[in-house]
């Protein structure tokens, strides 16, 4: 059952503490049950993490739950909470994909805030196969079809391979109470109830094994991906880095089956250090068709994060046009050259800036940093309805990609407080008079303005 070697090999390593998301369900009662034992065995510890979406009138009561059964087994309890339905609202997303959203941000932050490294969910054998075919309806290539990953990105998935049965049967043999979600068992509420619901019980009528075979499709998949991936990152080997700049000749691409062109664009931009987010199919085909194009002449196309992917001769290059700033620590009344801008933290309104709440030296540990702007963290600005990611308050603005990654972000012990432009989150919103003002003063040609 869950004792399989699949299962097994993804558990805590002795000694490590875990942050484990727990909805208070069957599936997420298992797996901390599971690894509450494991870790108490093998030195480790565990802390759940509940996260309120505010969607249901039994959703505090889900809360109350898992606290009360984290208080009997002394394991550490940490919740959090979002309005998912004004995020839905205010960024046209699903309910469904608005609390996917606001619930990672939460585990992240907390695993953050408690040097954790791994965040583990009670992802199953049939959530793997929902998502697969959600993938397919929507629009996918090979790494949508294969899949979620055991683990990826600092997310642990061990029951993949585990379905909800064996997970019904570990529940009774432990006496493991759960609660459940009563939008379960409707199909109109989400569209994984719809696959789970009416969808997969037709495919198990056609092949009871149905779910199996999506998933080992999915595993053969994955490896695919992997030595795509790892054949695209041979074959761009050959690229010469240097500062804000990395340049690949164009008989790579040329030699190289159509299927690794763009793959081996993403590998450029790895070098490059420009991330993945914003990045989609159309920018990678379309800087290696630049590439290859029959005529000689220079062209070049602007790609998100400030990059932009040229033709000179025969070589691709992909270029940023202004290095992105590291991160600064502030202190009080010490100029910080950031990016385009100075920044000073003092104790009172100057000129243009940002006013904050936050903690001052004297009361206690804590970091105020500036960052480069994260596109897929939140804020909630006064008068809102609820939490914007930073991607939609900018394009709201006509604030481009390329500006955006400009924007000093202000970050308290890792939290998002503000940024530039956009404003200060509501929970970092000044009170009387006490406050900590970072004036932002732009600069022109290395002047302040």
């Amino acid at each position: 059952m869950l004792t399989r070697q699949a299962v097994v090999r993804h558990l805590p390593r002795p000694g490590e503490a875990v942050l484990c998301a727990v909805s208070g369900g069957l599936d997420s009662m298992c797996l901390l049950h599971l690894l509450d034992e494991w870790c108490r065995r093998q030195g480790g510890a565990v802390t759940a993490a509940h996260f309120n979406h505010c969607l249901r009138p039994a959703a505090d009561a889900d809360e109350d739950f898992v606290r009360r059964w984290c208080a009997e087994r002394s394991i550490p309890f940490v919740s959090g909470r979002g309005d998912a339905a004004a995020l839905a609202a205010g960024e046209g997303l699903s309910l469904e994909e608005a609390a996917r959203r606001l619930r990672y941000a939460f585990l992240r932050a907390e695993a953050g805030r408690r040097g954790i490294q791994r965040i583990y969910t009670a992802h199953h054998a049939s959530d793997n196969a929902e998502t697969v075919l959600l993938h397919l309806v929507r629009g996918t290539g090979v790494r949508g079809l294969a899949g979620m990953r055991p683990e990826r990105a600092g997310i642990v998935r061990p029951f993949l391979e585990v379905s909800r049965q064996d997970l019904a049967q570990y529940a009774a043999a432990h006496g493991i109470p759960h609660v459940e979600d009563e939008t379960n068992a409707d199909p109109a509420a989400a569209d994984r109830n719809l696959l789970r619901l009416e969808v997969l019980p037709l495919l198990e009528a056609l092949n009871p094994r149905a779910v199996d075979h999506i998933n080992a499709a999915a595993r053969q998949l994955a490896a695919l991906d992997d030595a795509l991936e790892a054949e695209a990152r041979r074959r761009t080997a050959e690229a010469v880095m240097e500062e804000g700049r990395v340049a690949l000749p164009i008989r790579a691409l040329r030699e190289a089956p159509e299927v690794l062109r763009p793959r081996m664009v993403q590998c450029l931009l790895d070098l490059l250090g420009a991330g993945r987010k914003d990045l989609g199919a159309v920018h990678l085909e379309g800087a290696a068709d630049l590439a290859l194009r029959q005529d000689r002449k220079e062209r070049q196309l602007s790609l998100p994060h400030g990059v932009v992917a040229r033709r000179s001769r025969e070589t691709l290059i992909l270029e940023r046009t202004v290095p992105p700033p590291e991160k600064a620590v502030l202190v009080p009344g010490r100029p910080v050259d950031w990016g385009g801008y100075t920044l000073t933290l003092l104790d009172r309104r100057e000129g243009p800036g940002l006013a904050l709440r936050v903690p001052h030296p004297e009361e206690g540990a804590g970091e105020l940093t500036a960052v480069p702007c994260p596109a897929g963290a939140y804020l909630t600005l006064p008068g809102a309805s609820g939490s914007r990611s930073v991607k939609r308050l900018c394009r709201d603005r006509g604030i481009s990609p390329g500006q955006r990654d400009g924007l000093p972000a202000v970050l308290w012990d890792g939290r998002l407080a503000a940024v530039w432009q956009l404003g200060v989150d509501t929970e970092f919103l000044p009170e009387g008079p006490r406050l900590r003002f970072l004036q932002i003063k732009t600069k022109e040609n290395g002047h302040e303005k």
